[in-house]
């Protein structure tokens, strides 16, 4: 997307009222309150946040409205958040609470027709379709959907263009295997996807230092997200929040 800027965007993963981090979306560590953290984001004037609650559509229920609200009272900048969202109700609650955007992923496959209306609804640019993807031996990458649990038939870049086809505003692609291992991501299909769709395409799933961020703009990614590098330091993985300096990200964007 030339002439935009690119943005860096921490992925926070909610589990009850708890943020958590998952490996392969799996063995999930515990981080800490998700208002305490945003205040700590505040500070590092953050380009953006996705808050994703990764238990809410398997647990069939809707999202947590009264916590969303007292993270987007908190926020100094952009929100989007993700997980059990069915309703064009619940999507405009979110954002009442503060999100600017908000994120649907098994949706587009359950129900296509609700994603649709609600990009008409709230507008393109309020809507990001999440893509995750699972790359298999000897075959090629895949597309899951429930949590990773469920494979949707037809190639990755097939996928992408249904979702462009629904009316979202953005496409965020988020590598299973890779998550928060932090082995890198995978640029071969991030650059695959970016240039078989016209609208942003947001990198996720093994970012292993912010330099490495650079990766994923330099093959046509319009945002380079993640979950580890922001919540972990050392080999050791202990838990402290960062996020590039100013000086850091002018080098990457």
């Amino acid at each position: 997307m030339s002439g935009e800027r690119h943005r860096i965007i921490p992925v926070l993963l909610l589990s009850g009222q708890g943020l958590v981090k998952t490996r392969k979306f799996r063995d999930p560590t515990y981080l800490g309150d998700p208002v305490n953290t945003v205040r700590i984001f505040n500070d590092m004037e953050v380009d953006e946040i996705v808050l994703l609650d990764i238990r809410a559509t398997l647990d069939e229920r809707p999202p947590q409205f009264e916590l969303l609200r007292r993270i987007g009272e908190e926020a100094l900048f952009p929100l989007a958040y993700g997980g059990g969202v069915k309703r064009i109700e619940d999507a405009t609650s979110i954002i009442e609470s503060g999100f600017e955007r908000v994120v649907v992923n098994t949706a587009c496959y359950t129900n296509p027709n609700f994603v649709r209306n609600m990009c008409r609804e709230l507008g393109a640019s309020t809507v990001v379709a999440a893509m995750d993807f699972k790359t298999r031996w000897l075959r090629d990458s895949s597309v899951f959907v429930k949590g990773g649990r469920v494979p949707v038939r037809g190639s990755v870049i097939d996928w992408a263009r249904r979702l462009e086809d629904l009316g979202v505003g953005e496409i965020m692609v988020n590598a299973i295997d890779r998550d928060g291992e932090m082995s890198g991501y995978d640029t071969e299909l991030i650059g695959k996807v970016a240039s078989a769709v016209s609208v942003p395409v947001i990198a996720c799933g093994g970012a292993s230092s912010f330099a490495e961020m650079k990766s994923a703009f330099d093959v046509g990614a319009a945002a380079a997200a993640g979950g580890a590098v922001f919540v972990f330091k050392g080999k050791h993985r202990g838990v402290l929040i960062q996020y590039p300096r100013a000086n850091e990200r002018e080098s990457l964007i």
